[in-house]
C-alpha cells in the first residue's frame, strides 16, 4: 500500500494528511480528481519502477510537506499508477519524482531527483525561481521547478454560455497575442491588469468596434517563458508545458487556480459581445527541446511513448524545429491530445483550435507521412468537436506541405499560397498574374477538386510569424540583430517592397505609397473569397522595427501601440468598413442576408485588361478588371487592380438597370480618406466609359438594378 512520508505538521490545503492513509486509487481519470474526500491521482508511466507522489504548501519551497510513496502491487493497474489521497482539497501543489530503468540508448530518460509535472494538470505554480538549468543538470530542482495544481472544476456560474458556432461564411478572424495586446502603458489598462485576460476583455469594445467576430489566441497553454535565448523572453508562447493549464503569465491575480476563471471571464465576455475564441494549440513539440533540454514532465515519465526518437532513442526528431517532435500518433499521446480539446471545449468554452505546424500530426513515429493519420482523423470525427472550428497550419519545419491535401473534411487551412501570391503580386512581380486571380477566387487551383466550401481556404497576407503589414512595405531585409541571433533567425525570403526607402521615412510621397499597399492588402484579403484572417495591430500599422521573427520580443517591440489608432485612423476606418462590407448589406437592400462573400462566390465573371474583355494573362502582366454580375443581375462589381509603377487608363463596361443607373465608386485606395472607401449607399456616381487608377491602387465599383432585387436569393436558399 502507498505509504506517507510527511515533513512537518504545517498543512493548508494537505489539512488531515498526517493522521489519514491513502487509498488505492483508480486509474481513471487521469489527472488529479476532486472527491468530497479527497483527491484521486492517476499517471500514465509505462517503464516506470517506482513512482512518487509529492506535495508541497508552496511553489517556492525546496521540500515537499508530503511524499506519497505508491506500491506497484496496490497502486498500479497496467501502465498506470494511481492513489487516492485524503484530506486534501483544490490548490494543493504537487509533482512526480519517477525511478525507471535509466539505459538512454532504449529512450529512457528517467531521473529521480526530477520534480515532473502531472500531463493533465489543469493548473500550474510557477516559483520565483524557476530555472531551465536545475531541470537540466543533474541533481533535484525542487524549489526551481514548476508544479501542478490540484484543481476543482466544478461551480464556476457560466450563466449560460455556450460555443457560438458562427459559420465560416461570416467569420472574420483577427491573431491576436494576449499579452501583447494590452501590454503597451498607452491601452489604458489599469497595470496590474496589462498583457492579462482579464486586460484583454476591457478592450473588447474596440474589437466589437472593428468588426472582427473571432480572436485566434496565441498560445495560451500554459509554456516556458524561459525558452529563449539569454536575456529574452519567450513571447510568442510556442513551447508548451502543459496542454491543460491557462498561462499563468496572463492571469492579473495571485491565486494559483485564479489563471482559470479569469480565461474562463474572458471567454463569456467574448461571446457575450458576439466574438468566438479560437486557440492556437501545439501538439507538435514541448518545451523539453533536444536531449540537452530540461526534464519538466513528459520525457521524466515515458521519453520514448511522447517523442519520436532517433539513434536508438539517444536524440529525438526534430520535425517542428524546436528540438523534439511530439509522437501524435502513438495511442497514449493520441489520447492526451483529444481529451485537452474537450477540456477547452468542455469546460473552457473555447469555439475551435488552430494547430500549429498541424502537418506534424500526420507523421508515424518514424517521421513518415500516414495516409490515414489515426489523430487527425480522430479530431475530425470526434462527435463533441462536431461545429468546433478546426484550422491547420498544413506545413511543417521539416519540408511538409499539405495545403489543399490536408487530411479529413472538417479542416480549413491556413492558406500559404495567397499569402505569397498577393505579396508578389502586389509588389509587381512577374509571372504572378494568373495565380494572384486564383486566389482571389478561393484558390480552386488548391481546392476545387475536394468540392468544398470557399471557406477552405484562410485567406492571410501578415500573422505573427514574418513582418507585420507596416513592416512588409517598409523593408525588404529582415532586422532581428535584438534577437541576439546575429540577424540568422527567422525567414530570409519575405516578398516585402520596402517602396525604394529602408524603414522609416519622413518623405511623405513615400509614406502616401506605404499606406496605399497597405489598403491594397487589406482590400484584398477582406474581399477575397474564403475566410479572412488579419493579424494584430495591422489596421493601425503596427511596426515591430522590421523584425520578423519577434518571438522572443516582449517588449514595445510586440506591444500594440495604441496611440496608432489615432494616428492611423484612416487604415482603421477602412478596415472597419471593408468588415462590415463583408458581412453585412446595408439593411434597406432586399438581400441584406447575403455577405459579400456568397454574392462574389456566386457571381458570373468577366475578366477585362486596360481594354473591355481583354484580360493581359502574360508573363508580364501587372493589372487586371473583372465584371462580377449576381445571378438575378440585381446588382454588379466591377474591380480594378493596378500593380503597375504608372498610372493605367481602364474602360468601364456598360452598367445594367434602368436609363440614369451608372457605376458608384465604393472603394478607391487611391483615395485619402474619407473618400478611400465609403458605405454603400453614399458611394458617388461616376461619368464617363473609362477610370483613372494611380500606379498601386485598386478601386471597386458597384451598381445595381433595384427592379431586379426580388429575384436575388436570400442566404437560406445558398
Amino acid at each position: 500500500m502507498a505509504q506517507l512520508v510527511p515533513r512537518r505538521a504545517r498543512r493548508r490545503p494537505s489539512d488531515g494528511l498526517k493522521t489519514t492513509a491513502p487509498g488505492r486509487g483508480e486509474s481513471s481519470p487521469l489527472g488529479a480528481t476532486v472527491h468530497l474526500d479527497g483527491v484521486n491521482f492517476s499517471v500514465f508511466s509505462r517503464d516506470a519502477i517506482g513512482v512518487e507522489l509529492v506535495l508541497f504548501d508552496g511553489a517556492d519551497d525546496a521540500r515537499p510537506s508530503l511524499t506519497v510513496t505508491l506500491d506497484p502491487v496496490v497502486n498500479r493497474t497496467y501502465h498506470y499508477w494511481h492513489v487516492f489521497v485524503p484530506g486534501i482539497r483544490a490548490g494543493q501543489l504537487y509533482g512526480y519524482r519517477v525511478t525507471g530503468p535509466g539505459e538512454d540508448r532504449r529512450g529512457h530518460r528517467f531521473d529521480r531527483h526530477k520534480l515532473l509535472l502531472d500531463p493533465y494538470g489543469r493548473a500550474v505554480a510557477v516559483p520565483k525561481g524557476y530555472s531551465r538549468k536545475a531541470a537540466s543538470e543533474p541533481g533535484d530542482n525542487a524549489g526551481f521547478a514548476i508544479m501542478s495544481v490540484v484543481a476543482d472544476l466544478r461551480g464556476y456560474d457560466w450563466e449560460g454560455d455556450a460555443p457560438l458556432k458562427r459559420p465560416f461564411s461570416r467569420t472574420v478572424i483577427y491573431e491576436l497575442h494576449v499579452g501583447g495586446f494590452t501590454r503597451h502603458p498607452s491601452s489604458g489598462v489599469s497595470i496590474e491588469k496589462r498583457g492579462t485576460y482579464a486586460g484583454l476583455v476591457e478592450k473588447i469594445p474596440y474589437l466589437q468596434q472593428l468588426g472582427v467576430t473571432a480572436v485566434e489566441l496565441l498560445p495560451v497553454f500554459h509554456f516556458d517563458q524561459k525558452d529563449a535565448p539569454p536575456g529574452l523572453t519567450n513571447y510568442w508562447g510556442y513551447s508548451p508545458v502543459s496542454f491543460f493549464s491557462p498561462h499563468v503569465g496572463y492571469s492579473s491575480r495571485k491565486d494559483h487556480l485564479d489563471p482559470l476563471d479569469e480565461f474562463r471571464d474572458m471567454v463569456k465576455a467574448l461571446h457575450r459581445a458576439g466574438i468566438e475564441v479560437i486557440l492556437d494549440v501545439v501538439f507538435n513539440h514541448t518545451s523539453e527541446g533536444n536531449e540537452r533540454g530540461p526534464t519538466l514532465c513528459y520525457r521524466g515519465l515515458a521519453n520514448d511513448v511522447y517523442y519520436m526518437l532517433e539513434h536508438d532513442g539517444e536524440t529525438y526528431a526534430n520535425y517542428s524545429g524546436c528540438g523534439n517532435t511530439f509522437n501524435a500518433n502513438n495511442p497514449i499521446v493520441r489520447r492526451l491530445i483529444i481529451d485537452s480539446l474537450h477540456y477547452w471545449v468542455k469546460e473552457m468554452h473555447v469555439d475551435g483550435f488552430r494547430f500549429d505546424l498541424a502537418s506534424i500530426l500526420s507523421r508515424d513515429e518514424t517521421g513518415v507521412p500516414l495516409e490515414n493519420p489515426p489523430i487527425l482523423w480522430d479530431i475530425a470525427t470526434d462527435p463533441a468537436l462536431a461545429g468546433i472550428k478546426l484550422i491547420a497550419e498544413a506545413w511543417d519545419a521539416a519540408g511538409l506541405y499539405q495545403v489543399g491535401s490536408f487530411i479529413g473534411d472538417s479542416w480549413k487551412e491556413w492558406n500559404g499560397s495567397f499569402r505569397d501570391d498577393v505579396r508578389s503580386f502586389l509588389r509587381g512581380g512577374a509571372g504572378t498574374i494568373s495565380r494572384f486571380v486564383s486566389r482571389l477566387l478561393g484558390s480552386p487551383d488548391i481546392y476545387g477538386y475536394k468540392e468544398r466550401e470557399p471557406e477552405q481556404s484562410i485567406n492571410f497576407v501578415t500573422c505573427h510569424d514574418g513582418f507585420t503589414l507596416n513592416d512588409l512595405v517598409s523593408y525588404e531585409r529582415k532586422h532581428n540583430e535584438a534577437n541576439g541571433e546575429e540577424n540568422r533567425d527567422g525567414a530570409d525570403t519575405n516578398l516585402s517592397w520596402n517602396c525604394s526607402v529602408e524603414g522609416p521615412t519622413g518623405d511623405t510621397a513615400i509614406e502616401a505609397l506605404r499606406n496605399r499597399q497597405v489598403k491594397n492588402f487589406l482590400a484584398l484579403t477582406l474581399i477575397a473569397i474564403g475566410a479572412p484572417m488579419l493579424h494584430m495591430g495591422d489596421e493601425v500599422r503596427r511596426t515591430q522595427g522590421g523584425n520578423n521573427n519577434a518571438y522572443c520580443q516582449d517588449n514595445e517591440t510586440s506591444w500594440f501601440d495604441w496611440k496608432l489608432v489615432e494616428r492611423h485612423a484612416d487604415i482603421h476606418r477602412f478596415v472597419r468598413l471593408l468588415i462590415t462590407a463583408r458581412l453585412m448589406w446595408h439593411a434597406s437592400w432586399k438581400y441584406a442576408d447575403l455577405t459579400l462573400n456568397q454574392i462574389l462566390r456566386q457571381a458570373r465573371l468577366e475578366w477585362h485588361g486596360v481594354r473591355l474583355g481583354q484580360p493581359d494573362w502574360g508573363y508580364d502582366s501587372h493589372s487586371i478588371a473583372f465584371t462580377a454580375w449576381s445571378r438575378s443581375g440585381g446588382i454588379a462589381f466591377h474591380f480594378m487592380i493596378n500593380a503597375y509603377s504608372e498610372q493605367l487608363t481602364f474602360e468601364l463596361p456598360p452598367p445594367p438597370g434602368l436609363p440614369g443607373g451608372g457605376w458608384r465608386r465604393w472603394l478607391d485606395t487611391s483615395y485619402a480618406s474619407p473618400d478611400d472607401i465609403v458605405p454603400w449607399d453614399e458611394a458617388p456616381l461616376l461619368e464617363g466609359t473609362t477610370y483613372e487608377l494611380p500606379p498601386y491602387s485598386l478601386t471597386a465599383l458597384l451598381t445595381r438594378d433595384e427592379s431586379l432585387e426580388d429575384e436575388v436569393p436570400n442566404s437560406k436558399t445558398l
